[in-house]
């Protein structure tokens, strides 16, 4: 699992999930992320490690953030390529609610 970054190329919203999923050891994504407006699946421009970029830990309490997680969000399973349509979710398979 990791953070990426998406950008829909038609109407211009950009997005970022804590929900992406890599072949493990790679970036290389498994699963497209679907637009909330345009309803078309695209792959994160870039993805990085789940942990804060600035200290290196996955829960941490740095001052300044990079991300902008809202953890009140609930995850999006209709707009999700990998629990779309199954019971589960993804933040119910894999509670990573505390991410930075």
């Amino acid at each position: 699992q990791k953070y990426g970054y998406f950008h829909c190329k038609d109407c211009k919203t950009r997005w970022e999930s804590a929900y992406v999923w890599c072949i493990s050891g790679s970036n290389k994504v498994y699963f497209k992320q679907l637009c909330r407006k345009c309803q078309k699946g695209f792959n994160p421009y870039r993805v990085e490690a789940i942990q804060c970029p600035t200290c290196s830990k996955t829960r941490c309490s740095c001052p300044q953030k990079k991300r902008h997680i809202d953890l009140k969000r609930p995850h999006r399973q209709e707009l999700c390529g990998r629990c779309k349509g199954k019971k589960l979710s993804c933040d119910n398979t894999y509670s990573f609610k505390y991410i930075v």
